[in-house]
């Protein structure tokens, strides 16, 4: 006791572990049970039970805090119950179920293209972003550096906004892009004219695009006409993710719109114009990997699921 400085119990404790395991007793701390008792069965089955309903009051979702006390325990055990029956409220998904009639023929032709394109044609993945604001910081941002992030003031200055026509060639990965000030069938027309200008003569073109109405406007099918070459292909109804196009509006938001310090329309259309010429110097054929077996059996859930609700 006076060598080691601890009490009489731990050095009798230390002995007995010594003739009870030998020396490898001695190697580790003994595991102690813990002094609160272990929360039951009922408890966790009564915070999943109303982690599925609607919270009390004004509130849209159950919070750690708001359940640790209506359920009578610490917030930590709410989180740890919710983390192991993969239950997260504080998380949203957004869905949009296609009520198109022709859901699954049009489904399978749009996919159709994607896997198996027709020999001596191109496929054009077409739509528009709309809205793209110049966005210009009213102080300048500091860098990253280590322990802390970059930072952008969370006001801004408007200088207006243009819309980005784009073609993505499923082929190639390529994109044909043009800045306009507006998306009505006007632009369209003419963007129309900008890519028949690019594409190989000789060569038949299939357009996938939605069902905007600048698409399907009258003076739209008269160029249609006049350009036998070109065939449309529309999206069904509520499913624009089926257009490839959308994913690389998504890259392009996240990677140079999003951070972006734009001081003029020109400076943003400028911009856009150089990630344009970047994308299409690396880029790489569209893959379309999803079963539309699989698409086709999880919409029907989906509206099974919405029947059964309301």
């Amino acid at each position: 006791m006076r060598r080691t400085g601890k009490s009489k119990t731990c050095v009798w404790r230390w002995q007995e572990r010594f003739m009870e395991e030998g020396f490898d007793g001695l190697l580790r701390d003994k595991t102690r049970p813990s002094r609160i008792e272990p929360l039951g069965a009922d408890v966790a089955e009564k915070i999943v039970a109303l982690t599925l309903t609607d919270p009390p009051g004004e509130t849209t979702h159950w919070t750690g805090v708001m359940m640790a006390k209506a359920a009578g325990v610490s917030v930590s055990s709410v989180q740890r119950i919710w983390r192991a029956h993969g239950l997260q409220p504080h998380r949203v998904r957004q869905f949009k179920l296609s009520n198109d009639p022709k859901f699954v023929d049009k489904l399978r032709d749009v996919v159709g293209l994607y896997v198996d394109p027709p020999a001596h044609a191109i496929v054009l993945s077409v739509d528009e972003k709309s809205q793209i604001q110049a966005l210009d910081r009213t102080q300048p941002g500091l860098p990253l550096k280590k322990g802390r992030a970059g930072t952008m003031t969370h006001d801004y200055k408007r200088h207006g906004t243009t819309t980005l026509f784009a073609a993505l060639n499923v082929l190639d990965g390529t994109v044909i892009g043009r800045n306009m000030q507006r998306h009505r069938h006007q632009e369209f027309i003419r963007f129309l004219n900008a890519i028949e200008a690019e594409v190989p003569v000789g060569k038949v073109v299939h357009v996938i695009l939605d069902n905007y109405a600048a698409h399907k406007h009258p003076k739209v099918r008269q160029w249609l006409d006049r350009h036998p070459r070109w065939t449309f292909h529309f999206t069904p109804t509520s499913a624009s993710w089926l257009n490839a196009v959308e994913g690389f509006f998504a890259i392009l938001t996240k990677r140079r719109l999003k951070r972006g310090v734009f001081r003029s329309i020109t400076d943003l259309q400028a911009a856009i114009n150089r990630f344009l010429a970047e994308h299409n110097e690396q880029s790489t054929p569209f893959t379309w990997t999803a079963d539309p077996d699989k698409i086709i059996a999880a919409v029907r859930r989906g509206h099974q699921a919405l029947d059964s609700l309301h």
